[in-house]
């Protein structure tokens, strides 16, 4: 895609290779996630806007923070300054809504959604990394 796409979009769901098998059966997610965004910001760079906020050309990239810290939000955030840069874009999502087979029998450590305290620790996370671009405040 090199040369054809402009703004690349990925998800960085999970930092952990067990969390990575437990909750998307893809133990080689995070490596594999990792290699697929430095390629991507390799070839557009951090993202670049217009004077109206819209984008032109980069990397906006989009992590889910989840309940209990299962998906890693601190290490994702620190990977991303030390490998992408400060200035890279991040969209910290906080929408994480239980669905499909998680239940209070399966996965119950992630049957409910993310609290205050645990948004707050992501958007903490994002700042300790010194990353300076976080898309917009989330919210609970």
């Amino acid at each position: 895609m090199d040369g054809i796409v402009d703004i690349y979009m990925p998800d960085f769901k999970f930092w952990d290779p067990e969390s990575a098998r437990r909750y998307a059966k893809t133990p080689d997610y995070p490596e594999t996630a990792r290699s697929g965004i430095r390629e991507m910001h390799r070839q557009v760079g951090p993202l670049v806007t217009d004077e109206h906020g819209i984008a032109l050309r980069g990397v906006l990239l989009r992590h889910l923070v989840m309940p209990g810290g299962v998906a890693g939000t601190a290490e994702i955030m620190n990977w991303i300054s030390r490998e992408l840069g400060a200035e890279t874009y991040v969209n910290l999502m906080a929408q994480y809504h239980p669905a499909g087979r998680v239940n209070r029998t399966e996965y119950p450590e992630i049957n409910r959604t993310i609290s205050s305290s645990e948004l707050e620790q992501g958007v903490g996370a994002f700042r300790s990394a010194g990353l300076t671009r976080l898309d917009r405040e989330p919210r609970c």
